[in-house]
């Protein structure tokens, strides 16, 4: 059960892109303030995209809220877990990836055993077959 328990509100779901990182693969995605002197972005033309504003961020309470309320660790051994002990109520665990089978058997089952939420428990488990 999470501590927090405010409503987690998206307000934009919509990365915004750098102006014409579509048209030119030298231009990066991430967003980049336009500061050319004749810019219709920076100017703020109609019809153009909006450049981001102060309160486009979320909410800092929400910020990095998984939907069942938690935040998310990443855990590459057993003694990771050691971290989320007092902290089970705010963080909930993730198995990095290349961790193998037999290892994130036993890190699901230590955490299971300190009541730490693990995110991906199930991934690699082999299946079983119907026999």
């Amino acid at each position: 059960v999470p501590l927090n328990k405010t409503k987690i509100i998206k307000k934009h779901k919509k990365h915004t892109d750098r102006y014409q990182a579509d048209r030119f693969k030298r231009v990066a995605k991430s967003w980049r303030k336009p500061t050319g002197i004749d810019g219709r972005i920076r100017r703020r033309y109609r019809g153009l995209p909006k450049m981001p504003k102060v309160g486009r961020g979320s909410n800092k309470r929400t910020r990095h809220l998984l939907p069942n309320g938690l935040k998310k660790f990443v855990i590459e051994n057993e003694k990771d877990l050691d971290v989320l002990l007092m902290n089970n109520r705010t963080y909930c665990a993730e198995i990095a990836q290349g961790i193998s089978r037999g290892k994130r058997a036993a890190i699901v089952q230590k955490a299971k055993a300190m009541n730490v939420a693990v995110t991906n428990g199930h991934a690699k488990v082999k299946k079983q077959s119907a026999e």
